[in-house]
């Protein structure tokens, strides 16, 4: 089920509480809000954030980034037929929930056509499914992913 963040939705996964906690975090420093975010509430978890910006090589495409339970970040670009999103970097590293401050760098590098921050290929960080798992990952403090 995809929901808005502040619509509410009836059926919650059990992790879905800490997600938004965490996206508040990464969207503060981003410098917009939850309202840019949407949620997908079946297995993986995933989430959506709508970015204000556009990308040097992309001036007509709307950017955003992704995140799942199993991989983490990843930055997009819309199409323009409404098809899937095109994925452009992962940002990969060693957890799903890296802080809010490697999410803002990995936008920054996108920006600046830096290749040196993520990675062109998907990597499986972690298994979907455990939601008590994943809400203690997601609750760590910054400092500890």
């Amino acid at each position: 089920m995809t929901a808005s963040i502040e619509l509410p939705t009836g059926y919650q996964h059990p992790a879905v509480p800490a997600l938004l906690d965490y996206l508040r975090d990464v969207t503060a420093e981003l410098g917009i809000g939850l309202e840019s975010c949407t949620l997908d509430h079946d297995g993986p978890v995933s989430a959506y954030v709508a970015l204000d910006t556009r990308l040097p090589h992309y001036p007509d495409r709307d950017v955003a980034l992704l995140w799942d339970e199993e991989r983490g970040w990843a930055a997009a670009i819309e199409t323009h037929s409404g098809e899937d999103l095109i994925v452009l970097r992962y940002l990969g590293g060693p957890t799903v929930a890296p802080s809010p401050r490697r999410v803002a760098r990995f936008v920054t590098a996108l920006h600046e056509d830096d290749h040196t921050v993520g990675r062109p290929d998907p990597v499986k960080l972690r298994s979907a499914g455990d939601a008590t798992a994943l809400a203690a990952l997601l609750r760590r403090p910054a400092v500890a992913r």
